[in-house]
């Protein structure tokens, strides 16, 4: 049964073939960056407060000038497509639905302009180099399409160390060997629902890396695509600000000067994110950073990512000074149980605790939620 979003794992572990799985779920080298996401959160518990009258509660969440029904969206997930049949377009229409923001990732395997019409107002995430020509025509071509937000990542310097991709067997760019072969063979549903109904439109390439078409995902030039942006800095991110007109968000910040940077630059948010532990191994969770990133942000938005799975994780995440969290592999996981669906009622499934767990702290507005319902362990 399909009760909690850590359910979904499992579930998709069976689902999934061993690398595509290992690709979702590893983190880099020993893995401290991810567990200390979870760490961080459970160092927490919280003071429910009783008698107070919580009929009518609402966990409506004002951010950017946008509503939403939710404090919490859907984070941007590389390679969604060959997880699930049309994973960017399956996740991008729910999160409409479920009225949450969708960030499309940069490292997309669907043309940007589709998803898009899909969800009109989804995120775009980039991944760019420090080279001036490749970021104009980047931001020209999302400003085309029509994005409100774009979001610039900025943990991705240096490839990461991600060995336990290797062992799993998955690549940039994907190699086709016999142990990949067997392993997808293994995986009939997944094969039959996914794999060749997406192969039959042609192989997949990395639509949004740039202004143009990407590499195929078995092409060596992948990987150069993906590993040059050691020279990018606060002068590129200058750049972007004046030449993208909406809502500039930076995602890969942990220390709070760099979101003090990011505001003087004018940053409309900052994401906390140590890339679910998939860059730097031992990187600090973003939420034991967030009351100081807090203070320097000043009225400017702050979400954060990272280990959030249940109601409560989201509550304390707000309690500590955030305005919403992302979150990412549950909802690529229910994408590949059941598409578009199954994403629907991964957010129902977390927006019904955020509201039982507000009732339960006796609270009515996600607005009354502050330090006082935290004590440390």
């Amino acid at each position: 049964m399909l009760l909690t979003l850590d359910d979904f794992e499992p579930a998709a572990r069976r689902r999934l073939p061993r690398p595509l799985f290992g690709y979702v779920a590893g983190a880099a080298e020993t893995g401290a960056a991810r567990r200390d996401n979870r760490d961080a959160l459970d160092a927490w518990r919280l003071l429910p407060r009783v008698l107070r009258g919580v009929e009518g509660r609402s966990v409506d969440c004002s951010l950017l000038g946008e509503t939403y029904t939710a404090p919490f969206g859907i984070a941007p997930m590389g390679l969604s497509a060959l997880m699930a049949r049309d994973g960017d377009l399956a996740i991008a229409r729910a999160a409409a639905v479920a009225g949450i923001p969708y960030v499309l990732s940069g490292s997309s395997l669907t043309p940007m302009e589709d998803v898009l019409r899909a969800n009109p107002n989804a995120w775009f995430q980039a991944y760019l180099p420090g080279e001036e020509d490749r970021i104009r025509a980047l931001i020209a071509r999302v400003k085309a399409a029509g994005f409100g937000t774009l979001v610039l990542t900025a943990d991705t310097a240096v490839l990461a160390n991600r060995e336990n991709n290797l062992r799993a067997g998955f690549s940039t760019p994907l190699r086709i060997t016999p142990r990949l072969i067997w392993d997808f063979a293994i995986k009939p549903r997944w094969v039959l629902g996914t794999f060749l109904p997406t192969l039959m439109r042609g192989m997949p390439h990395f639509e949004n890396s740039f202004a143009t078409r990407g590499a195929p995902i078995i092409s060596k030039q992948a990987a150069r695509d993906f590993g040059r942006k050691d020279h990018l800095n606060w002068d590129h991110l200058a750049l972007m600000r004046d030449l993208w007109p909406g809502k500039l968000v930076l995602k890969g910040v942990i220390v709070p000067t760099d979101v003090a940077q990011a505001r003087a630059l004018g940053c409309d948010a900052v994401i906390l994110s140590n890339h679910g532990g998939r860059q730097l191994d031992h990187a600090i969770s973003p939420l034991r950073v967030l009351p100081d990133a807090r203070a320097q942000a000043g009225d400017m938005a702050l979400l954060i990512d990272g280990g959030i799975r249940r109601g409560t994780d989201v509550i304390k995440a707000l309690a500590l000074g955030a305005d919403m969290v992302l979150v990412g592999r549950p909802f690529l996981y229910a994408a590949t149980l059941g598409g578009r669906p199954m994403v629907e009622n991964a957010a129902g499934i977390l927006k019904t605790e955020v509201h039982r767990n507000l009732g339960l702290l006796g609270l009515r507005e996600l607005s009354e939620i502050s330090r006082d319902v935290l004590h440390p362990v």
